[in-house]
Parts: structure tokens; sequence; C-alpha cells
């Protein structure tokens, strides 16, 4: 069993406010959990108006098969959002 974990950052300088915020980060999750059916949750940074972290999570059977996936959601994330993504973290094991 491989597990690919990934943790991203993104900035969005436009949300002025915490209401905001939540539009943004409910959209993004709701969005990658419906096209991927992985594990996406707001991890980090909560009460940061302006940053934005989401960890999202995915099981297999190979590794070449997570790394893909994370970077198909990635490249997703970075398309429906705004928000600039800032950093990545990606684990996989």
């Amino acid at each position: 069993m491989i597990i690919g974990s990934c943790e991203v950052t993104f900035y969005a300088d436009w949300v002025t406010s915490l209401k905001e915020k939540r539009m943004v980060v409910k959209s993004l999750v709701e969005k990658t959990k419906h096209k991927f059916n992985v594990s996406v949750a707001e991890v980090d940074c909560q009460d940061v108006h302006k940053t934005i972290v989401i960890g999202f999570a995915c099981v297999t059977n190979e590794k070449r098969q997570a790394d893909s996936v994370i970077q198909h959601i990635l490249n997703y994330m970075e398309q429906i959002t705004e928000a600039e993504m800032i950093s990545v973290e990606i684990e996989v094991f």
C-alpha cells in the first residue's frame, strides 16, 4: 500500500475576511473531492484570512500512480482558484 500526501499553501491577496476565505476554501475542497475522490481538508492557518493551507491524501498500489494523482490534483487546484500557489510539500510512503 502506497500513501501519497500533499500540503499546498495558497496566498489569496484579494481576500479581506475569514468569511470570504471560507467560501474559497469550501469551493476548492469540494471541487477537488468530487473530481478526484481523495481526502481533502484545510489543515493550517485557519485564522489567517489571506493564507490557505490545503492537505490531501490518496492511497494506491504504486508510487508512480500516487505521484501522478498528486500532480493532477495540483494542476487542477491551480486552475480552479485565483489564489497563488506558494508552496507544495509532497510525501509518498
